[in-house]
């Protein structure tokens, strides 16, 4: 078989011009964090299957960029081929572009797959030395991918009102109320979960995200869907009709941009397409890369000539058609409207997790059972040094894998459950400080009744998604073990337990989740929260709570959803994280200091943290008070779902520490 880099690159120098670096990026078209089959282009390249990371190659290297979460699984999946960069330590990729590839080096990407942020931070890095990007008219790992899976064909579904809490006719009157107010005559919407909120329809085309490939141009007077209308039953146009959008093929969303740039795709026929066509005509010219504010609006009259742009997810090649100077370079307003969370999806998504909670519950206690038949741990309650006894030949492994399959099989007997929101992060030891470790049948390891143990997990329920982390351990844990969780718990509760003024950002908040590690001088390398959908993505913006400086721009509101999860992961040895979904609510402080209105969290995450891991000389006094109260009402949210014994069970995990 010829090697992968070797086709590349003969590829890159048969190409007109002949190309010194290819840029292989993690995202679809869509700019998605996760990615169907098909689109997984970087790890078909390099290996590599974190969600997150960018793959460079020239004509005699080949580097991966990924951040913190990966460090430890790049460095396991990469051949010697590949040189793991880090992100935060290395120079970022435009950088090492700029500063080791010749003058006027030309720079291969599939427009298609990157965003217009990205390709202006580049073409400004390149400058200096005129390096320029070169837009592939096919994207030529595509090329040579032989048995690249087939594009999905799922059928879509419609999310009924009673889930969404709105209707496709109020957010568009909201959406065309912003485009007013920016004096915009339409939107370009390309990121999947946009499109699934916007007309409230779901669907199955990626793992783990209930979303459909698909782009929408909304206008003033009209929404269009772009989309195969293979997955498009009767019941389902009817529905799309009857709300005023019109439905076209997926590929006509490329000649439709030229349509909306000229003013002429509200009057225009069903315009068909194909791939080529949604290749070709894509002109990269570093001068139409700029930001339109309002007064060049101004200057046309006070018209509404702009076209709505997201500039961190709408694909340079659709922007491409577009004169730069009608462009609004703006975030999606649809981001932060899936954001703030209505009354019904509150709701929804408070009875998911209570659901959610009884299965981790149930999976704790079939858990427990089994580490104390099959290895003979002292479980969870009790700390002795585990047996570790021989299995017999005959007994089921208890591995990685088929523990997180029986915690799947919880969930999917609740009600509404529709699949998983993310691969499973169930680590034994060592495997626990990869951050975003993804285990694999063939191998994974077996749990072990001495080391701790780490299952970050979420399902997708019609009424909510759900992502949880618990830490635990069957057997004694170390003095050290137990003052690094005690010290994760602790900034686990000081973030859940935060009061704060409006207008705060996440980047402020994010320290008081560290500051019990940095007391020990410890630390993790990701960020400690992250919005989460509405049966939509488990990772949802534009907010976050990290130490990252996008974490401030935009900060936390009322009816937001966050996860709360520091962390703590020692390479080779183990790794712990707490994870909770917070409500940001209303503050009820005694004062309101500056008129600004105080904002708290409300946890809505129901499980039992595992009270014999926990140093309580460490723990403050509210802080014990806190964790009590916290179990007292895990038991009574959770007692209608659990049978006599697993009532039990939770009883004795919550029962107060410190008195």
């Amino acid at each position: 078989m010829v090697d992968i880099l070797t086709s590349l690159r003969s590829l890159m120098a048969s190409h007109s011009p002949p190309l010194d670096a290819l840029v292989v990026p993690s995202e679809d078209y869509h700019q998605s964090e996760y990615v169907s089959a098909r689109d997984e282009r970087r790890e078909f390249v390099s290996g590599f299957s974190g969600s997150a990371g960018l793959a460079l190659i020239t004509m005699n290297e080949a580097r991966l960029w990924t951040d913190g979460r990966y460090f430890l699984q790049a460095t396991r999946q990469l051949s010697d081929q590949w040189t793991l960069m880090r992100m935060g330590e290395d120079p970022p990729v435009d950088t090492w572009m700029a500063d080791n590839l010749p003058a006027h080096a030309a720079v291969g990407i599939d427009p298609w797959c990157i965003s217009v942020d990205t390709a202006q931070r580049w073409e400004c890095a390149f400058a200096e030395k005129q390096q320029k990007l070169i837009q592939t008219t096919t994207n030529l790992v595509d090329e040579i991918w032989k048995n690249r899976p087939p594009a999905e064909t799922n059928p879509i579904i419609i999310h009924p009102l009673e889930y969404t809490g709105r209707s496709v006719a109020d957010k568009l009157m909201d959406l065309r109320e912003k485009f007013k107010h920016e004096k915009a005559r339409g939107m370009i919407i390309t990121t999947l979960d946009e499109v699934a909120w916007l007309y409230n329809i779901r669907g199955n085309d990626v793992s783990y995200c209930p979303v459909v490939h698909a782009f929408a141009i909304v206008t003033s007077n009209s929404a269009f869907l772009y989309v195969d209308k293979r997955k498009v039953s009767a019941e389902v146009n009817s529905y799309i009709e009857e709300n005023g959008i019109e439905v076209r093929e997926y590929t006509a969303v490329s000649s439709d941009v030229l349509l909306l740039a000229s003013n002429q795709l509200d009057s225009t026929s069903v315009v068909k397409g194909t791939h080529s066509e949604l290749i070709k005509d894509v002109k990269i010219d570093s001068n139409q890369i700029g930001i339109v504010g309002h007064d060049k609006a101004e200057s046309e009259g006070n018209k509404a000539e702009l076209i709505w742009v997201d500039p961190g997810s709408c694909c340079y090649a659709l922007y491409s058609k577009l004169n730069s100077k009608e462009v609004l370079l703006k975030q999606s307003p649809l981001a932060l409207a899936k954001a703030l969370k209505n009354p019904v999806e509150l709701e929804g998504l408070k009875k998911a997790h209570i659901r959610d909670g009884a299965a981790v519950v149930q999976y704790l206690v079939w858990l427990d059972k089994q580490m104390q038949e099959i290895h003979g741990a002292s479980g969870y309650f009790l700390e002795l040094e585990s047996a570790n006894k021989k299995k017999d030949s005959k007994t089921k492994k208890l591995t990685e894998v088929t523990v997180s399959d029986k915690l799947e099989g919880f969930r999917a007997s609740k009600e509404h459950f529709r699949g998983l929101s993310f691969p499973t992060i169930s680590s034994v030891g060592p495997n626990g400080a990869i951050i975003h470790y993804s285990p694999k049948a063939e191998t994974c390891a077996e749990l072990d009744p001495n080391s701790i143990y780490l299952f970050d997990s979420g399902a997708q329920y019609l009424d909510g998604t759900t992502d949880i982390t618990r830490t635990v351990h069957f057997g004694k844990a170390s003095a050290h073990e137990k003052a690094c969780y005690t010290a994760v718990l602790k900034g686990h509760i000081a973030l859940g337990n935060a009061r704060f003024p409006n207008g705060t950002n996440g980047h402020v908040l994010d320290i008081l989740a560290r500051i019990p590690l940095w007391k020990d001088g410890l630390d993790y390398r990701h960020g400690t929260g992250h919005g989460i959908g509405s049966y939509l993505n488990v990772h949802e913006g534009p907010h976050l709570i990290s130490f990252r400086p996008q974490a401030r721009n935009v900060p936390l509101q009322a009816s937001m959803t966050v996860t709360d999860e520091p962390g703590y992961y020692e390479d080779g040895n183990f790794g712990i994280r707490l994870e909770n979904v917070l409500i940001v609510k209303e503050g009820n402080t005694k004062f309101n200091f500056g008129d600004k209105g105080y904002l708290s969290f409300e946890h809505i995450t129901w499980a039992p943290y595992q009270t014999k891991l926990i140093d309580v000389s460490l723990l403050m006094p509210d802080e014990i008070d806190w964790l009590n109260t916290y179990h007292s009402r895990c038991r009574d949210v959770l007692a209608p779902y659990l049978d006599e014994s697993e009532k039990a069970w939770l009883k004795k995990a919550t029962e107060p520490i410190g008195v």
